[in-house]
């Protein structure tokens, strides 16, 4: 038995008992940061050249979607949308591009004049309302809603745009009149669904019911070739949960954005949705370039990344505890670059191009403080190590490497 085998180091109870999940081979994401992220009160929207910037990381992400943005918002936004459409022309990406619009034909005309200008094709996200709750707040009659949808669809369609229809508030939606409205914008061509969990308001097992259910009636009406779209949000901490749901239970496509920037508190992150798939097998992206796509997204929008963020904050790979990092050590000194980034980690830093950290502060013991002056070529002695641990344990914080370099210096200068 060769011990550095997954299965003989890492018990995986999520393949055992009575809760199993049946995960799909396949699953495309579609990111909305260009779009839905910038909807978040407290963003910045950034200039289109740094929109092109974000888009060619999305490319190398492997993520097959983008929604580019909404044209029918203005002048400003159907500027971006066409060149962003054009740079996917200009260098051939494999991504695509969808944009967001209301079911009026003032924002569809916007979509099909940017399909015609830049020679790409463009998905029509088609979103309206259909919650009981929102119809009241409108004032809205079912039937009013049919008929918008209804319009908006075959008009798109008529124009040659793929039509992805959106029911905002899918998830307090009643089965009744979720029914009469996707039956209707398949009937009118709409090539996908996309169930929404716009205020946030779902667990999971709402989500894979309502998933599951979506996926019955598109096989009762003779239609199960159209694809179902996720798209959360995060009000209640459900969001990546939600997410997960979905893909379990048949969505063929999720939506996410960098850092989950969006609406309220946001939407799902994008990263951790990249993360999780791969680490399900479901895909097989090359995420070296992720910490890149999102330090990016941080800094042209001006939402800073907590040090405890998943995957991509400063802390995610990081320790100064004495337990944790003597057991990276000893998986180091095993030569084993694979055991050592899991041994206290459910998340392989060698995938997005990190790696562990080990560093000193009043919880480390002496394998931090030898690990850390051998990886900065300074002679190991038992005295230094024990100077810098009684430093160390008088500090209320990490030390940092001017504070660790000081230390030495001064010890050095005593011995001298």
């Amino acid at each position: 038995m060769n011990p550095l085998e997954e299965k003989n180091l890492i018990y995986d109870w999520a393949a055992q008992g009575p809760r199993r999940a049946q995960w799909p081979s396949r699953v495309m994401i579609d990111d909305e940061t260009l779009r839905d992220g910038l909807q978040s009160p407290s963003v910045t929207d950034p200039p289109v050249e740094t929109k092109l910037q974000i888009l060619h990381l999305m490319e190398s992400l492997g993520i097959e979607t983008a929604d580019v943005g909404l044209p029918g918002a203005g002048a400003r936004q159907q500027e971006a949308v066409l060149l962003l459409c054009r740079e996917i022309a200009k260098y051939r990406m494999r991504i695509q591009a969808n944009c967001a619009a209301r079911t009026l034909m003032v924002d569809i005309r916007p979509i099909a004049e940017a399909t015609q200008l830049s020679g790409v094709p463009i998905e029509a996200c088609l979103f309206i309302g259909s919650s009981p709750i929102r119809q009241y707040a409108e004032e809205w009659e079912l039937d009013d809603i049919l008929r918008h949808s209804g319009e908006a669809i075959t008009f798109a369609v008529r124009e040659g745009l793929d039509v992805m229809y959106v029911t905002e508030d899918t998830v307090r939606s009643s089965p009744e009149h979720l029914r009469v409205l996707l039956t209707a914008a398949v009937e009118c061509g709409a090539k996908r669904l996309c169930l929404c969990d716009t205020c946030g308001a779902a667990t999971p097992d709402a989500v894979y019911n309502l998933v599951d259910w979506v996926k019955i009636l598109l096989r009762d009406i003779g239609s199960p070739h159209v694809g179902i779209d996720w798209h959360g949000h995060r009000d209640r901490g459900f969001d990546l949960a939600n997410t997960m749901a979905a893909i379990e239970a048949g969505a063929s496509r999720v939506h996410g954005t960098a850092l989950g920037i969006g609406e309220r508190v946001g939407n799902t992150p994008i990263e951790q949705i990249l993360v999780n798939l791969k680490l399900l097998g479901i895909r097989n992206d090359d995420l070296t370039r992720l910490p890149d796509y999102v330090r990016l997204v941080s800094q042209v929008t001006r939402v800073t990344i907590p040090v405890n963020t998943p995957i991509v904050g400063q802390d995610a790979f990081r320790t100064a505890t004495g337990v944790h990092a003597a057991a990276v050590i000893k998986a180091q000194k095993k030569g084993h670059t694979w055991l050592a980034d899991r041994i206290y980690s459910g998340v392989p830093a060698g995938w997005i191009g990190r790696s562990q950290k080990i560093e000193i502060g009043p919880m480390s013991g002496n394998s931090n403080v030898q690990y850390y002056l051998s990886s900065h070529g300074i002679p190991v002695t038992p005295e230094l190590t024990k100077r810098i641990i009684e430093e160390a344990k008088k500090s209320p914080r990490v030390l940092t490497d001017a504070e660790v370099l000081d230390i030495v210096r001064s010890f050095a200068s005593l011995a001298t």
